[in-house]
């Protein structure tokens, strides 16, 4: 069986995490993630609750949420006052949004499905598309 090393280095931390290491330090900057303890040379080292709190922001990430919500759940867990009302609430509101940009979505495809299917495709000057683009 494999040991886990006690320190990560950002090269490391990024290959286990699945997250660029310039994201990584993106993140450090908007303290996302903390700033990292030094090495006796200098070098940044992670733990494995940084490999943790950064697969958390990259799956919240994957799931849409903005750093302002990311930011807002880690405060609940960082105070230890994690509360699953709390974090349903914040997932709720989310999935609210989620389902307008789908419904926004469906309504967008229709209308470039419409004006698509208007369209001849020919070399031809006037392009039904671009007029419909241009009324007010």
């Amino acid at each position: 069986m494999a040991t886990i090393p006690k320190y990560l280095s950002r090269g490391t931390l990024a290959q286990r995490s699945g997250v660029n290491s310039e994201t990584i330090r993106y993140y450090e900057t908007i303290s996302l993630l903390p700033k990292p303890d030094r090495s006796a040379g200098g070098h940044r080292v992670y733990r494995e609750a940084d490999l943790q709190r950064l697969t958390f922001i990259r799956r919240c990430r994957e799931m849409g949420f903005s750093l302002k919500e990311i930011r807002g759940l880690l405060s609940l867990v960082d105070g230890e006052q994690v509360s699953c009302k709390q974090v349903k609430n914040v997932a709720d509101e989310h999935l609210m949004d989620i389902r307008a940009k789908i419904s926004d979505l469906k309504k967008i495809e229709r209308t470039l499905s419409t004006l698509s299917a208007s369209c001849s495709g020919k070399e031809v000057p006037e392009c039904p598309i671009i007029e419909a683009l241009q009324i007010n």
